[in-house]
């Protein structure tokens, strides 16, 4: 199928209804399970200031991570900023391209966004992925992919981003720790910021001292960045 060749290139089809949503808003505020598969699956978060159109973040975790996790770096900002979050699970212990090679990852997100956008009047221009570790790795992966679709990527501590031919150029913002043993900033964020500069890419990246870890200013910066504030 057309749809599967998609999915194999790490390619998302499904796109924001806008005012045409046929059931805007219909979930309550707070975290939602998605419904999608058996096991590993993923939550949706709601803001109780929802403001439609709404901006939507989908948080991928990193390796052995779960939905819970991946949510609780950003709750908080989401609530203040009124922003939709999405929260995929993995299939497997990671995202499918770091085993490697794009599959069911891909096509269970497909099929979350394609819900969100049936349900929600989502903000076309303000729509990011962003990730932690493996899900940094992911995040720019499928957004370089999905130029079209994500305004943003949001890479807290990225090991690489995979290859792939670029259909647009997002935003990027990149965070990483000076201190991180699991990714060494020498050979991953040190090496992927002036690749993607080169490239053309509109880059913010910023080191901090500590290790591999989320600091809230950190998220801070990149919410900022993502919905257009003073960062």
């Amino acid at each position: 199928m057309a749809q599967d060749r998609e999915w194999l290139q790490g390619r998302l089809l499904a796109r924001p209804a806008g005012a045409n949503s046929p059931a805007v808003g219909r979930l309550k505020a707070g975290r939602h399970p998605l419904g999608l598969r058996p096991g590993r699956d993923g939550l949706l978060r709601v803001p109780a200031s929802l403001r439609l159109p709404v901006p939507l973040l989908i948080i991928l975790h990193g390796a052995g991570g779960t939905a819970v996790q991946s949510l609780s770096l950003v709750a908080d900002r989401a609530e203040r900023h009124g922003v939709l979050v999405l929260a995929p699970e993995s299939e497997g212990s990671t995202w499918d391209v770091i085993r490697p090679g794009y599959g069911p990852d891909v096509s269970h997100i497909d099929r979350a966004l394609g819900r969100i956008f049936a349900s929600f009047e989502v903000d076309a221009e303000r729509i990011a992925v962003g990730g932690f570790s493996d899900g940094a790795s992911y995040a720019l992966s499928l957004g370089i992919t999905n130029g079209a679709l994500f305004r943003d990527i949001l890479a807290l501590s990225p090991g690489f981003t995979a290859p792939t031919q670029a259909e647009d150029a997002p935003r990027i913002f990149i965070s990483h720790g000076t201190e991180d043993r699991v990714l060494p900033i020498d050979r991953c964020s040190r090496r992927l910021a002036p690749a993607l500069r080169e490239a053309g890419y509109d880059l913010d990246y910023r080191e901090f001292a500590g290790g591999h870890v989320v600091p809230t200013k950190m998220v801070d910066a990149a919410f900022a960045r993502f919905l257009g504030e003073t960062g």
